[in-house]
């Protein structure tokens, strides 16, 4: 039973570490795609920067690019729009980018797509509101899910050229630089470090006929979504102490029964001139055995589950809740084998508890009524 229940809480354990690296690698990664992890814009403009444009290849560009973590820098567009669906009117960002290439053809999020009955191949027009009014037809080249939602709002993608002629804005003019960071640097302290040396590097390099841009992190844009993420990571903790605490007492029991059932041996034991140290990593020994299969098994649970959830999604989420439409699971082996190994010593710091039984057994009385 000791073994079965170190099995179940390593099999938590396992799941709950899985699960929270899910989460950020889904979540991190979809702010990323979406946003970018960090902007640079200008200083007096907004975090879309739709009116005030900035260079698209600013000369210190490349000291930007050799930033520690900085995978690419792109130029976008951003402009908002009104749909016009039969007698529906409806406002919508739209995004230029230079991955969208086909002219006047729009990628459309699914919300929009289900709300319109609109599919591949449609048509949409859009209205474009300055100093006059700008008409646009799209061709809907596909649809896309927008479980992320942005305070832009839901986004429609268009070739970054195509809203420049809307704007009426130069070839190397854009809204904003998106700065996508490598995996590893969209933690919330690595991105605030990229996010402060692109900032100073942008200001310092600037020359004098160049506006200076100021850079702004995801993290400091969704801060409440990286609040939620971290609160994960804190119940992950919790949860490692807990299920820690619930196997070493099982264990605990496990080992106080195995000691009553020997306690005849520890006293001949004693006779011959063992010591209760001696005496007691024999029976840690055999504790250690019992934790480690059960760890094995937990483990090996664990790591079903998540092949199996990784590849089937049968676990399903409200994306409008939780950002995404599943339970997402990463398997992270460093993460696993620290919450491993600190579960193990924790467990067995835990043993040391029933072998002072060990001190109490006299044994000219227990060999005696042998």
């Amino acid at each position: 039973m000791a073994v079965v229940a170190i099995a179940i809480s390593f099999l938590v354990i396992i799941i709950a570490v899985a699960i929270s690296g899910g989460f950020r690698r889904e979540i991190r990664g979809g702010v990323s795609a979406v946003t970018g992890d960090v902007l640079l814009t200008n200083v007096t403009a907004d975090l879309t920067g739709s009116d005030d444009p900035v260079s698209a290849a600013p000369s210190y560009l490349a000291e930007l690019e050799a930033v520690p973590g900085v995978e690419r820098i792109e130029p976008v567009v951003y402009r908002a729009g009104i749909l016009k669906v039969g007698d529906d009117i409806h406002g919508a960002m739209f995004k230029g980018t230079q991955a969208d290439t086909a002219s006047l053809g729009v990628r459309l999020p699914a919300s929009l797509s289900e709300r319109y009955g609109l599919g591949v191949g449609d048509d949409l027009t859009a209205y474009f509101i300055g100093e006059k009014v700008k008409i646009r037809k799209w061709r809907i080249l596909s649809v896309y899910e927008d479980a992320m939602a942005t305070e832009e709002g839901q986004l429609l993608y268009v070739p970054i050229g195509d809203l420049r002629r809307v704007a009426e804005w130069e070839g190397d003019q854009a809204s904003l630089l998106e700065v996508t960071l490598s995996p590893r640097h969209r933690g919330r302290r690595a991105m605030a470090r990229a996010t402060q040396e692109l900032g100073w590097r942008a200001t310092l390099s600037a020359r004098e006929d160049e506006e200076p841009l100021r850079a702004v992190s995801a993290s400091e844009r969704f801060a409440q979504l990286f609040d939620w993420l971290d609160l994960i990571d804190f119940n992950v903790y919790a949860i490692l102490l807990l299920m820690t605490i619930v196997a070493g007492f099982n264990m605990i029991s496990g080992l106080l029964i195995l000691l009553f059932r020997h306690v005849s041996t520890i006293g001949t034991l004693k006779t011959l001139g063992m010591g209760d140290r001696a005496i007691a990593r024999v029976f840690l020994r055999v504790g250690a055995r019992a934790v480690a299969i059960g760890m094995a098994a937990g483990n090996a649970l664990a790591l079903l589950f998540c092949l199996v959830q990784g590849t089937t999604h049968w676990i399903k989420l409200n994306p409008q809740n939780y950002f995404v439409s599943f339970v997402p699971v990463h398997v992270n082996l460093p993460a696993i084998l620290l919450a491993d190994l600190a579960a193990f010593a924790g467990i067995l710091l835990l043993l040391l508890i029933p072998t002072l039984f060990i001190s109490r057994v006299d044994p000219a009385r227990t060999v005696k009524a042998d």
